[in-house]
């Protein structure tokens, strides 16, 4: 494991998010990896479980990472709520979808970054860092 990947997974450990998605297999993926790595972190498996987790736990999320299409409530649709009762989150959406139309929706919630599946899990680690740093 490289120096700065090393770094990487020890700033992680630093702060805690809110992981939103509605495909189990993904969810369970990044929940097993993320706890072998001792990394703080919640779960939700659409947008509506989300605002109900961040209500409970506002002040312990630093990023939220979620997905856009969802049942219940969207993606896009929890953020748009979730900036305006936290504004203190750091949201990175991570998605499939590589229409423009919903980047230039989710940059107008203030949405700091925007990842697409699949994806590398190293760059996930290394996203999540430099939107929580910067």
């Amino acid at each position: 494991m490289s120096e700065s990947l090393q770094e990487s997974i020890n700033n992680l450990k630093k702060f805690r998010f809110l992981f939103v998605e509605d495909e189990k297999d993904l969810l369970d993926i990044i929940a097993e990896t993320l706890k072998k790595l001792e990394v703080n972190f919640l779960l939700a498996k659409n947008g509506q479980e989300a605002l109900e987790v961040l209500k409970e736990h506002s002040n312990e999320v630093d990023i939220v990472v979620t997905d856009i299409s969802m049942p219940i409530m969207n993606g896009l649709e929890m953020i748009k709520e979730a900036v305006v009762l936290y504004p203190h989150l750091k949201i990175i959406i991570m998605t499939a979808h590589t229409e423009s139309k919903y980047k230039i929706e989710a940059a107008s919630y203030g949405v700091n970054d925007y990842l697409l599946k699949p994806f590398d899990f190293i760059k996930f680690i290394e996203l999540i860092n430099q939107t929580k740093l910067n």
